[in-house]
């Protein structure tokens, strides 16, 4: 079997990317993926998207985690794959595609992409955490030294075993400023840190407003792959109208045999 894949990044945040409207990837074969994804013996990345068909819409994106398994919705896979869609001439400067959760809409500017999120209404707030979905489940816990926090350490007890074998992704959060947050992400699939994850700063950006840490509702995140944007509005006790942006390249292009 052979065929072309693109190797994609947003802020730190890699993908192996596939035009898979033809169904040439086997989709159920896992392992494939996990093999792709190893940094030392495959590719190496956080992640697989396929672009494939969609009746209605202008293409479905598929999303594996790096361990194989299918993942659940990736904020940095989204708008990697919307510039990989506009690459590939399958759309313009906007688009409508359809994910695992749901329907999203996205627009490009240069590199810059903005995709909107699914609304969030539903949170679960503690002492010391916040709990929220942002298509994908999230953890945002603040800490006082975010440069030198174990991350994959603290991040893997959390995952595990305040969550169970469905786990969380987890956030670490250090307030720069009023509007301005540094977040390093311990993923779950890829079961390390990542330098970024869109759900991730997504789910932090909402969670510093939902708990008064700041008033603003267009976030600047730091993560250690690069800079992110969240923006929102809150309507009653819904936050809608989400908008993560930030740049999307395409690093280079192989065959796998």
């Amino acid at each position: 079997m052979e065929f072309t894949f693109y190797k994609y990044q947003g802020t730190g945040n890699d993908f192996i990317i596939i035009d898979n409207r033809s169904q040439l990837f086997p989709r159920d074969n896992f392992k494939l993926v996990s093999q792709m994804c190893d940094r030392r013996f495959g590719i190496g990345a956080d992640g697989l998207l396929l672009l494939e068909e969609h009746d209605t819409l202008d293409f479905t994106m598929i999303y594996y985690n790096a361990d194989g398994n299918l993942g659940s919705m990736c904020g940095n896979g989204g708008r990697c794959i919307v510039h990989f869609a506009n690459f590939l001439n399958v759309i313009d400067d906007q688009t409508t595609f359809e994910a695992s959760d749901g329907i999203h809409e996205a627009t490009i500017k240069d590199d810059l992409i903005s995709l909107k999120m699914n609304d969030v209404s539903e949170f679960k707030i503690n002492k010391d955490y916040t709990f929220l979905n942002t298509g994908s489940p999230h953890h945002v816990e603040m800490v006082d030294d975010i440069v030198s926090y174990p991350v994959k350490e603290k991040g893997e007890i959390i995952r595990y075993n305040t969550y169970g074998d469905e786990g969380s992704n987890v956030n670490f959060v250090s307030q720069l400023n009023d509007q301005e947050f540094k977040v390093r992400t311990y993923e779950r699939g890829v079961e390390d840190e990542t330098l970024s994850c869109g759900t991730g700063v997504t789910a932090v950006a909402i969670a510093m407003y939902e708990t008064n840490k700041t008033i603003a509702n267009n976030i600047t995140l730091h993560t250690e792959g690069g800079i992110l944007e969240v923006r929102f509005i809150k309507e009653n006790e819904t936050y809608t109208s989400i908008y993560l942006t930030g740049p999307a390249e395409q690093v280079f292009k192989g065959v796998w045999k």
